[in-house]
């Protein structure tokens, strides 16, 4: 920028999150300034006095997350062509973060559109501390690029000694006692599964009187702000957090990194490790705290997976095709009308969504007017009446979002929002029923009665109380993959990852859950009979692969339907022959998860409402396709046994 002399909005720098955006801009807007360059902020909770400022005068760098790009974008309040005329680079921090879901094909169709807005070809660099496969996703990033790219992956010199233990408490309160004692006097990042635990057990942490904040994507933006800054600011406190801190935001000089239960991912686990050991001489730490033996044995298994040098390639989702039709809609809005044969152009050459995708181009559109989600005035499309009913609520808010969320109300405290809450959980118990009938909230760590629900606005007016809160949020667990689902196995035989420490009180529950598992051997998989007559099968191959093992032995599971990250639940009669049987005769090639999996799974692809029944299940098809391990589990010897018991 400074020696080429660019001049106007010329740098992009895209984030994930609100909360890593806020903090890079304090400090980027600091570098600017001393080089006399200029640095914006723009996201959903910048107000709009700040963003017609940062419009009547573009700054040299702004940033923004892949969202409120779209928006802006689209907004007939932004004259995009002439903001984005000078772009030259852009930088996504983060980037497996975007990479491995449907917001990566999303970002890169938005980079496609912004690129032929400034007309040139814009460098893009991407930040990435946690890539298994650096070349692959530079590949995909650049899919319709012609300048030179290259991996940059200088080795680290330095060797930050690493403290990881695992110890078994058993219960949430037991956790909370146990984050109140240790280590005091030191800065405690606690990371959580979900936003319900995080409110619990910062509920539990106040009760015994620790200085204790909340960070999680359902908090309003003053609360978060107000926990981060005083987190960074305080030294002997704790902060309970979801994801939103896994990544680069700056809480200050932190001291312990503990994390409740396990992570899914090695490369969660090994961002939330870097959260420590940032200063010279210290020591990188994670405590883990297993409050049940699912939770231990994940746990151990990740850790394993992580001592043998293995981290999760990045792989965006496979055949994008809703994200077309959204790309499609988008097109029409920003352009206030596209051309109904050109605006594939926008999408690169070849299409940037996959050249699979792209030849479908014609037939998405029109199946988008057919059902009227388009509309087309001769040769130029429109949003449809469908396609205004659907998304046009909030500015077309619900369109530039890629994933799916429930319906939420705004929890506010007099004029202060403190978060957000799903409908579901305000219907726990009638708000509408008068002061004895109030639901209590837990939010912010916090209990809150509520006074009056404004069901139109979608507004909640709460009161401090006390006593027991609610906090639910209706989330799903994460599956496994099939290196962290052999891992698990691997622990059961026997092995203990090395480099990590295993408390006594872990040591003897993981030697407890190894006597009931007795059965388990390397490379193995067994048919497990308890003392109830339940058969399960103990593939140890994912959640995913379980899907097509289960619908590939259909004819042995008609009285159950069960399965999980480790096992098929078969009927009572089954035994080992019968299994063998019925494995050595599947077509893998025609097996389909169409009558099992996929009428769920279209309830959580955001846009399958504009592709036909047909094309959605196809997308769905696609990125259950894990056939692969399915096939490792079924040619692995099969044993069989009886359970010890049934703590399993």
């Amino acid at each position: 920028m400074l020696s080429e002399e660019w001049r106007g909005l010329s740098v992009l720098y895209l984030c994930p999150l609100r909360a890593l955006l806020n903090n890079l801009h304090l400090r980027l807007d600091g570098y600017a300034t001393l080089v006399g360059r200029s640095c914006g902020l723009w996201h959903g909770d910048v107000g709009p006095t700040e963003r017609d400022r940062l419009l009547a005068n573009p700054p040299d760098l702004l940033l923004t997350t892949p969202e409120s790009l779209e928006a802006m974008l689209v907004s007939r309040r932004v004259e995009h062509r002439r903001l984005f005329a000078g772009l030259r680079t852009v930088v996504v921090d983060e980037a497996h973060a975007l990479a491995g879901d449907d917001r990566g094909w999303h970002l890169v169709a938005v980079l496609e559109r912004i690129s032929r807005l400034a007309d040139r070809e814009l460098q893009r660099v991407a930040l990435s501390a946690t890539v298994g496969n650096p070349g692959e996703l530079l590949d995909w990033l650049t899919t319709t690029c012609s300048g030179p790219a290259q991996v940059i992956a200088p080795r680290d010199d330095t060797t930050t000694a690493t403290d990881v233990v695992i110890d078994y408490v058993g219960s949430l309160d037991n956790a909370a006692t146990v984050v109140s004692r240790l280590h005091r006097g030191e800065k405690r990042l606690v990371f959580v599964d979900s936003r319900a635990r995080a409110e619990r057990l910062a509920a539990a942490l106040r009760d015994l009187e620790q200085e204790v904040f909340v960070s999680h994507g359902s908090l309003g933006r003053d609360e978060r702000r107000r926990a981060e800054v005083a987190f960074a600011e305080s030294a002997d406190c704790v902060i309970v957090a979801t994801s939103t801190l896994e990544l680069g935001i700056d809480v200050g000089d932190l001291d312990r990194v503990i994390q409740l239960d396990s992570v899914g991912t090695v490369a969660s686990f090994l961002q939330r490790l870097g959260r420590t050991g940032r200063r010279p001489g210290l020591t990188r730490n994670a405590l883990f705290l297993a409050t049940d033996d699912a939770a231990l044995l994940q746990t151990t298994g990740v850790l394993s997976a992580w001592a043998e040098g293995y981290v999760e390639p990045v792989v965006p989702p496979a055949f994008p095709l809703h994200l077309l039709a959204q790309q499609n809609l988008a097109l029409a809005l920003q352009e206030q009308g596209v051309g109904r044969h050109t605006w594939p152009e926008w999408l690169g050459k070849p299409c940037v969504l996959g050249e699979d995708v792209g030849a479908l181009a014609a037939e998405v559109t029109d199946h988008l007017l057919s059902i009227g989600m388009l509309h087309a005035d001769g040769e130029l499309l429109g949003v449809g009446t469908e396609g205004e009913a659907a998304y046009g609520h909030r500015h077309f808010l619900e369109l530039l979002s890629v994933f799916t969320s429930p319906p939420v109300f705004s929890v506010r405290h007099g004029r202060t929002e403190i978060g957000l809450v799903p409908d579901r959980v305000l219907q726990l118990r009638d708000p509408r029923a008068g002061a004895g009938g109030s639901v209590v909230l837990l939010l912010a760590g916090r209990p809150w009665a509520v006074m009056h629900v404004d069901w139109g606005r979608r507004v909640v007016q709460v009161e401090p109380t006390t006593g027991a809160g609610v906090a639910r949020w209706f989330g799903s667990a994460q599956p496994l993959g099939a290196t962290v689902a052999r891992a698990i196995r691997a622990v059961l035989v026997g092995h203990d990852p090395s480099g990590v420490t295993i408390s006594d009180r872990a040591t003897a529950r993981l030697a407890e859950l190894r006597r009931a598992h007795f059965w388990a051997r390397d490379e193995s998989t067994c048919l497990v009979t308890d003392a109830n007559g339940r058969v399960r099968w103990w593939t140890f191959a994912g959640l995913v692969a379980n899907a097509w093992l289960a619908a590939a032995l259909r004819p042995l599971r008609r009285e159950v339907a069960a399965r999980d990250n480790l096992t098929v639940t078969l009927d009572p009669d089954v035994d080992r022959q019968r299994l063998a049987e019925a494995l050595g005769t599947v077509d893998w090639d025609e097996l389909s998860l169409v009558d099992s999996i996929v009428p769920d799974a279209l309830e959580g692809l955001k846009f399958a409402d504009c592709l036909s029944e047909h094309r959605a299940r196809g997308v769905i098809l696609a990125r259950l396709d894990d056939r692969q391990n399915a096939k490792v589990a079924a040619t692995e010897r099969l044993d069989s046994a009886l359970a010890a018991d049934t703590s399993d």
